[in-house]
């Protein structure tokens, strides 16, 4: 049984998913499951029960995990033994936003370039909100998230900058907020969200704290779009700055000076616990840990 196949059994049993397990793993979702049928075969139990709705690890397929994560760690540390660390080879994936790709990456990803010319490195860009799901769900060796007011056990956190939350509205639709006294009126102006992620959760955190209902006209993927509808008038939002900052929009929106205070966000590097030994991750940390120090 050779180590890819090992590897894709590991991703799924985390996954739980075969789709996503395909997509994370550049398989078609065909070829996954004839792996793993082979592999039951060849070991003559079942790894996984599924039907039509849901995938689960059998009792033998728990047991068959601990050996495969045993194997694949072993395996990782005799890549590292044979080379040394100047030579690492293979590949590392890596997930984050635009926005921390712009801003964060470009010189960690030029020392870690010089430092293993033979390292290839994948980036995956998308919705800073997924981030942390991207690294629990095996998807991704390493992210860079806005990291959760709990840290979850099994991740490995590395805080690299903190940036505030702020209200923006249009600059050519002013007239979008109302105002009750010295704070907004919060019934009658309109407010774009997040449909997920830690800004949603801060904002109706704070707004659940004060008894308030929001005036919810949209709920968006990401924070280009939550931008944009801003900028064209349809409500208010809240963006961490450093996204405002590296946005093409930042001039069409102007940020609220009368406005809640929301506690700011810490970025920071996201890996597994079991990952934090790899020698690529390892390598890949100490880089950010030095250009950050």
């Amino acid at each position: 049984m050779d180590i890819r196949n090992l590897q894709l059994f590991r991703h799924l049993s985390e996954s739980l998913h075969f789709g996503r397990t395909s997509r994370a793993c550049n398989i078609t979702p065909s070829a996954l499951t004839r792996t793993i049928q082979r592999m039951e075969d060849e070991l003559g139990v079942t790894l996984f029960i599924r039907d039509n709705r849901s995938v689960e690890l059998s009792p033998a397929g728990d047991v068959f995990k601990k050996y495969t994560e045993e194997s694949i760690r072993r395996w990782e540390a005799l890549q590292h033994e044979l080379s040394s660390e100047t030579l690492l080879r293979g590949e590392l994936s890596l997930y984050c936003s635009v926005t921390a790709a712009h801003t964060i990456l470009p010189t960690i990803l030029g020392r870690f370039r010089k430092a293993y010319p033979e390292l290839h490195l994948n980036l995956h860009t998308g919705d800073a909100a997924q981030a942390i799901a991207k690294i629990e769900n095996n998807e991704v060796d390493i992210t860079i998230a806005a990291l959760p007011d709990r840290i979850p056990d099994r991740l490995e956190v590395m805080d690299m900058v903190t940036t505030p939350l702020v209200f923006i509205t249009s600059v050519d639709y002013p007239e979008i907020v109302s105002y009750k006294g010295n704070s907004i009126d919060w019934q009658n102006t309109p407010i774009i969200l997040a449909k997920r992620g830690l800004s949603r959760n801060r904002i109706e955190g704070w707004f659940k704290e004060r008894h308030l209902v929001p005036n919810i006209y949209a709920q968006v993927a990401g924070n280009e779009a939550l931008i944009a509808m801003v900028s064209l008038g349809y409500g208010i939002g809240v963006v961490p700055l450093l996204v405002l900052e590296k946005s093409p929009m930042q001039d069409q929106v102007t940020i609220l000076e009368i406005a809640p205070t929301l506690k700011p966000f810490a970025i920071g590097l996201c890996t597994l616990k079991k990952k934090s030994l790899n020698p690529k991750v390892k390598a890949f940390w100490e880089i950010a840990k030095g250009e950050k120090d």
